[in-house]
């Protein structure tokens, strides 16, 4: 049996609880060896985002040649690209590469902070968009990128998940926790149809991380040889798991990140 390796791309979260580091922990979790190339650093804890700095595109590219020279990469996932630039960066280093792909567009971070700027938009619906295996957006990102209003109905959910796939992507997972409602409803759009996640929505304010977390466990589940309605499925029971368990760790003052390792680590 092989190793099943999965590469981030992102930026680093110095809080620990989304970025690079979410989606290693929750690689670890779901039984695969995590990559990573950063993409950006960012000071920040569960309040606030304090300073940016972004990689050069020549360590962005550095970074990716190393890993994809010697590690037997099964799935990418992307979040944190940070501005055009790198964007296209990750784009050429993607270039020929037959790997399941899970985008994450990262725009603004938990504590309301701009991680994507608006020139950088229609870099990545032109490069990236069209070679993802699935898109993630939540609802304002879905909506940021068709330049619309967010969905408040799953009709309007299914609507622009659809037109999000006439831009590329082989299927769309429209995450709905930005909705109201006692649940919470995902719709993964695929050329087959839609598939409905549904989940109560638990009271915690301890949230920080989740889209990460769960584009992550999808990676992890197609690096491990599942097709994507089973990734969808496992990373979806994964990161429900994650936050009703998040309240125990007890990090930070404001959005506290989930709980990745709910599974081994004993609840207090």
């Amino acid at each position: 049996m092989t190793t099943a390796i999965a590469l981030t791309i992102a930026g680093s979260d110095s809080g620990g609880g989304a970025g690079i580091q979410a989606d290693l922990k929750t690689f670890s979790a779901l039984g695969c060896y995590g990559a990573s190339v950063i993409t950006a650093l960012t000071a920040q804890n569960t309040r606030t985002v304090t300073m940016i700095e972004p990689a050069s595109p020549a360590m962005i590219a550095a970074q990716m040649a190393a890993v994809f020279d010697d590690l037997d990469i099964r799935a990418v996932k992307l979040g944190m690209l940070g501005d055009a630039r790198a964007i296209a960066t990750v784009a050429e280093g993607l270039r020929g590469r037959d790997l399941p792909l899970v985008l994450d567009p990262v725009m603004v971070a938990k504590s309301g902070d701009t991680l994507l700027p608006d020139d950088a938009i229609a870099t990545l619906r032109d490069l990236l968009l069209p070679r993802a295996t699935l898109l993630t957006p939540n609802l304002p990102e879905a909506a940021r990128l068709l330049d619309t209003t967010p969905a408040t109905t799953e009709a309007q959910m299914a609507e622009q998940g659809a037109a999000l796939r006439a831009l590329g992507p082989r299927a769309v997972l429209m995450k709905g926790g930005h909705a109201a409602g006692p649940v919470c409803t995902d719709l993964l759009v695929t050329a087959a149809g839609i598939t409905r996640l549904t989940a109560p929505r638990l009271p915690t304010r301890n949230t920080h991380g989740t889209g990460c977390t769960l584009s992550a466990a999808i990676a992890a589940g197609l690096a491990r040889g599942l097709d994507l309605p089973e990734a969808v499925a496992l990373a979806h029971g994964y990161l429900q798991r994650a936050i009703a368990a998040a309240d125990g760790l007890r990090v930070g003052s404001g959005h506290g990140p989930v709980h990745h390792f709910h599974a081994v680590w004993p609840h207090v």
